[in-house]
C-alpha cells in the first residue's frame, strides 16, 4: 500500500490520559515509532502539542471516544490537522489490544490512508449545535411530562382527552384547575360550561360526561401540580434557549442568510432551518456531493450484499438529531398545497414503497435541496435529482427509461406503428 502520511501520529484517548504514537517513514519499508503517554489536563495536552511540533508531526488521528477527544481537539486544531475517526473504522482485534497497541494501530491505518475522517464543523457551529441539541432534549422531556400529566388524568377517571383536541388548551386547563380546587367529587355543570371557549361550547354535554364520576385523591392532585410546575419550568428554559439561539444567528450574517434561504423550502420553518445549519454548517465543501451528505445523515439505503444476495438495506442510525428534523419537515412538506412538488413525489412513492419509506425519500430530497442551495446560494427551485446532481451512468439510464416510456405512449395512442418504430 502507498504511504499517505510520511510523519503522523495515532492517539488513543481516555478520560484521564492519552497514549500517542508518532510514526515516521523516512526510508525503507519499516517505519519508526515513538510512544508517549500524557495526561488530559490542559498543561499536559499543550506538552503533547509541543512534542508533536518538535517531531514535525502535523497530522494526528484519534477516535471519537465519547466527549474525551474534544479537549484535545480544541487545543490542537489551530496548528495541527486533527482527524477524528469513527471507532468502527479503527477498531482493533479483540484479545490483542491495549492502550499502546491501540494508538499504534490507529497510526498505522492513518499512515496508509485507510481512515475515513469524520465531519467536525467550526467552533461557532459546534456551540450552536450544543444549544439546538439541548433544546431538542428539553422538548422531548416536556413531551414526557405531558404524557405523565395525561396518564394521571386517565388513572383518575377523567376522559377529557377523548373530547377535546388539546388537553393543554385554555378550556381544558381551566377545567382541570377547577377539578384540582374541588374538595369532593361532585361537578358543578354551570361552572364547567362557563369555562368552555369557542367550539367547545357545543360539546358541553360530552365534556361533562367525560368528567362526572372522577376519582382524584389529594396525593394525585399534588402529583399533577408537580408535573405541571415542571412543564412550566421546562417551557421557560426553552424560551431562554430560543433567545440565545436567535442572538447567535442574528449576530452572524452568513447564518442569517442561510436560515432565510432554507426557509424557502416547503415544510422548513425557522426552527428547523436553524437545526439543519447547526448540524451540517454552511460550508458544503466538507461533503463531496449531496449523496455523501445524505449518507452521512443516515437517509440513504444501506449496502449489505454477500454471495449475490441482498440482505437488509434499511437506513442507518446516523444523523440522530438531523434525521428527525428532516422527517418532520418532510411530513409538513407533503401536506403543503401552495408548493405541491413534494406532495406529488410522496403520492407517487407511497403507492409502491409505503408511507415510511416515502417520507424518508422526501426527507432525502429536502436534504439534497439544502446541499444545492447552500452550495450555489440560490433559493429553492423544484427540480429532479438527475438534472442537478447525478452520475453520468444514472443520467443515461434515466434518459433511456424516459425514451422507452415515450415510445410505449406513442404506440398506445396510435401515433406511430411498429414498423415506423423499428425504422
Amino acid at each position: 500500500m502507498k504511504v499517505t502520511f510520511q510523519t503522523c501520529c495515532g492517539v488513543d484517548v481516555h478520560k484521564s490520559f492519552l497514549v500517542a504514537t508518532i510514526i515516521k517513514t523516512t526510508g525503507g519499508i519499516e517505519p519508526s515509532y515513538q510512544k508517549k503517554r500524557f495526561s488530559t489536563f490542559n498543561n499536559s495536552i499543550l506538552q503533547f502539542k509541543q512534542w508533536l511540533l518538535h517531531n514535525r508531526c502535523h497530522d494526528v488521528c484519534m477516535e471519537s471516544t465519547g466527549k474525551y477527544w474534544i479537549p484535545v481537539f480544541n487545543l490542537l486544531e489551530d496548528e495541527i490537522n486533527v482527524i477524528i475517526a469513527n471507532p468502527k473504522w479503527v477498531k482493533a482485534v479483540k484479545g490483542n489490544k491495549d492502550d499502546a497497541k491501540d494508538s499504534k494501530w490507529i497510526g498505522d491505518l492513518f499512515r496508509l490512508g485507510l481512515v475515513k475522517d469524520s465531519y467536525v464543523p467550526c467552533k461557532a457551529i459546534r456551540i450552536l449545535r450544543e444549544y439546538t441539541r439541548y433544546r431538542y432534549k428539553l422538548v422531548s422531556c416536556r413531551s414526557s411530562e405531558k404524557n405523565r400529566y395525561q396518564n394521571v388524568l386517565t388513572v383518575c377517571n377523567v376522559a377529557l382527552d377523548s373530547v377535546v383536541s388539546d388537553i393543554f388548551g385554555k378550556s381544558s386547563t381551566s377545567i382541570i384547575d377547577y377539578l384540582l380546587e374541588q374538595s369532593g367529587t361532585s361537578v358543578n355543570h354551570e361552572e364547567i360550561a362557563s369555562r368552555l371557549l369557542r367550539s367547545l361550547k357545543s360539546k358541553e354535554n360530552a365534556v361533562i360526561k367525560s368528567i362526572e364520576g372522577y376519582q382524584m385523591t389529594d396525593a394525585q392532585k399534588y402529583h399533577m401540580r408537580l408535573v405541571r410546575a415542571h412543564m412550566d419550568y421546562i417551557t421557560a428554559e426553552i424560551k431562554d434557549i430560543d433567545s440565545e439561539i436567535e442572538k447567535m444567528i442574528s449576530s452572524n450574517p452568513d447564518y442569517e442568510n442561510a436560515v432565510q434561504l432554507l426557509c424557502t423550502i416547503p415544510g422548513v420553518k425557522r426552527d428547523s432551518a436553524i437545526t439543519i445549519i447547526s448540524e451540517i454548517g454552511t460550508d458544503m465543501t466538507q461533503f463531496c456531493s449531496s449523496k455523501r451528505l445524505c449518507c452521512w445523515a443516515g437517509l440513504t439505503p444501506g449496502c449489505n450484499e454477500t454471495g449475490g444476495k441482498k440482505k437488509s438495506v434499511r437506513i442507518m442510525r446516523a444523523g440522530v438529531y438531523l434525521k428527525p428534523a428532516l422527517v418532520q419537515c418532510a411530513h409538513a412538506a407533503v401536506k403543503s398545497s401552495k408548493s405541491p412538488y413534494y406532495k406529488k413525489k410522496y403520492e407517487s412513492l407511497v403507492k409502491r414503497r409505503g408511507k415510511k419509506r416515502a417520507i424518508i425519500a422526501v426527507a432525502r430530497m429536502i436534504l439534497t435541496a439544502v446541499y444545492q442551495m447552500l452550495s450555489t446560494g440560490e433559493a429553492w427551485n423544484p427540480s429532479d435529482l438527475y438534472k442537478i446532481d447525478m452520475p453520468a451512468p444514472l443520467v443515461e439510464k434515466q434518459k433511456a427509461k424516459a425514451i422507452k416510456q415515450a415510445k410505449k405512449l406513442l404506440l398506445r395512442e396510435g401515433i406511430i406503428s411498429e414498423s415506423q418504430l423499428v425504422s
